[in-house]
């Protein structure tokens, strides 16, 4: 089965990129890798199926446009700046003799994984038919993954306009994108993936965008913004104010002030 085969696939990749951390001593190179990772994964469904249509072309453009973007930004922010402190922290608590194969487990073996269920979304329009032409419900998805590219990728560059001016170290920005809400690449993210999931059921896969679904909670739950949150609120005493005024998640003008 394509799908399985695209899970060894992963695997492959991950254990040749665990590898390559052992050798550098960084971890941190994972987080480069989430973007191509998926590029990779949708083009072998791509590529292995009986037939190619229009549909599965321009998901293949969608994913390797916002897989580039990515990757590419990513790199530019971490590559020279040693290992994140995630990462770091936890050579700390398990010992820096131990971490190098509990990393394989913790890090790399489960993003693989965490990206194999994700990508079913991807596989699900890997199994749509010979249409010669798109539907409504293809349209409001690329509609979507324009709003939510153009939301994470302004989002990202404005954030890192605003970090290279060294005045700002520990201020807020609240203008832009962050005007209306206070995360807008993980919005525009989770926007992105919504518009591959909205391809999955014009392809008549409906079931697949469990892959959209998972992304989105993980988004918003657990290692997006519920985590950032946190750490925000204690490095930046101006971010309570800014919490006050605008949305956590949803775009949306900002609220008034109450005085």
């Amino acid at each position: 089965m394509i799908y399985i085969q695209g899970l060894l696939l992963i695997i492959s990749l991950m254990t040749f990129l665990w590898i390559l951390s052992v050798y550098l001593r960084n971890v941190s190179i994972v987080d480069l890798f989430w973007g191509l990772g998926f590029i990779i994964v949708n083009a072998f469904y791509f590529f292995s199926s009986e037939a190619i249509n229009i549909r599965q072309i321009v998901l293949f453009v969608m994913v390797a446009i916002w897989g580039l973007r990515l990757s590419i930004y990513l790199a530019w922010r971490n590559i020279g700046k040693g290992e994140d402190f995630r990462y770091r922290e936890f050579r700390r608590k398990f010992g820096v003799k131990n971490y190098w194969w509990i990393s394989y487990f913790q890090t790399f073996l489960l993003q693989g994984i965490l990206m194999w269920i994700i990508s079913v979304t991807l596989y699900g329009v890997s199994l749509s038919s010979n249409e010669t032409s798109l539907n409504i419900i293809d349209f409001i998805g690329i509609l979507i993954w324009m709003v939510g590219f153009i939301f994470e990728a302004g989002g990202d560059f404005q954030m890192a306009k605003f970090k290279m001016n060294l005045l700002n170290k520990g201020k807020v920005l609240n203008t832009g994108f962050w005007r209306f809400t206070r995360h807008p690449n993980y919005f525009g993210d989770a926007a992105v993936w919504w518009g591959y999931g909205l391809l999955c059921i014009a392809s008549g896969s409906p079931w697949y965008i469990i892959g959209s679904i998972i992304m989105t909670l993980l988004i918003i739950k657990v290692s997006g913004v519920a985590l950032l949150e946190q750490t925000l609120k204690n490095q930046k005493p101006e971010y309570s104010a800014y919490i006050q005024k605008t949305n956590s998640f949803f775009p949306w003008f900002p609220k008034k002030s109450k005085i």
